[in-house]
């Protein structure tokens, strides 16, 4: 009996995800590709290896383990390619680059576009997301990770120290302004219980409006005149519909890092990227703690 790697690569994918349209996803194949490799796989090894249920696939004991196996052997293909890339010294070919959306839309995408320009022959592939995508893996070949802790798996570069403010629309600011007693509206973020101490400090009385589960959705509660918001430094300047609490001092926050596989140091491509990425938020750090 012999199964074939894309098989093998399918399974492995198919026990992580639960679901066809999940395996694809990662795969990047569609769900019926990722269905007749599962079912020819079964067919060669003359059972079922998964439990076909409303809510997704159900791995048997043999599924798993000829998932162990296959994340065995990604694991060893992975090393090999990354030692590879590790040695291409040519500023040619691709390089994946991921990045929380926010921080791509206020600064990233000049600098970006800059970087292209300077460097026309990399095929640059940005991720904008706030997941934490696997390295190890070759999802992305560099990470802009905001992280207190960023891992020790990782090579990571310190780009920037950031804080956080508060902000609102004028009315509200205004409010505050006249009545520091006054009862504040806020919008925080889920899981929080009530608006960050060293505002309460100076304004103790709060009533929550609403919670979000990610900045995105923060800012705009903030532009509709839902209440108060906590965000880092960057945001808060950067939109001129929303003015800063006053007398409130930029408050500590999580810093931004570059990282990258140890893999990958001697690339030159990476080496690039990370260097330029230096410099430009080097330039520009005032942005990220200065109001």
């Amino acid at each position: 009996m012999q199964i074939n790697w894309d098989d093998m690569r399918t399974i492995l994918a198919l026990v992580r995800a639960g679901t066809l349209a999940g395996a694809a996803q990662a795969l990047s194949v569609s769900y019926t590709t990722v269905s007749r490799r599962v079912q020819r796989a079964e067919d060669m090894l003359g059972r079922a290896l998964f439990e076909r249920r409303p809510e997704g696939y159900l791995a048997s004991p043999e599924a798993k383990e000829l998932a162990r196996a296959a994340a065995r052997m990604e694991q060893q293909e992975q090393a090999a390619l990354r030692s590879l890339s590790g040695r291409d010294q040519g500023l040619a070919g691709p390089l994946v680059l991921t990045a929380p959306q926010l921080l791509i839309q206020t600064h990233l995408a000049p600098f970006l576009a800059e970087f292209c320009r300077q460097n026309p022959e990399i095929e640059l592939t940005v991720r904008a997301t706030n997941e934490v995508l696997d390295l190890t893996r070759r999802e992305a070949d560099l990470a802009i990770r905001i992280s207190k802790s960023p891992g020790d798996s990782l090579v990571g570069l310190h780009l920037a120290d950031q804080k956080t403010t508060c902000v609102a629309l004028p009315d509200i600011i205004a409010q505050a302004a006249a009545d520091p007693h006054a009862v504040l509206d806020w919008v925080i973020y889920s899981g929080h219980d009530a608006p960050p101490k060293a505002a309460l400090a100076l304004y103790p009385n709060y009533r929550i409006t609403a919670r979000f589960d990610d900045m995105t959705s923060l800012i705009a509660a903030a532009k509709a005149g839902m209440g108060l918001v906590r965000m880092p430094v960057y945001l808060g300047r950067s939109d001129p519909e929303l003015q800063v609490l006053p007398g409130l001092e930029p408050q500590d926050y999580a810093p931004i890092w570059v990282l990258s596989h140890q893999d990958l140091l001697q690339s030159a491509k990476v080496r690039a990227l990370k260097a330029a990425l230096k410099r430009y938020f080097r330039a520009r750090r005032d942005d990220f703690t200065q109001l």
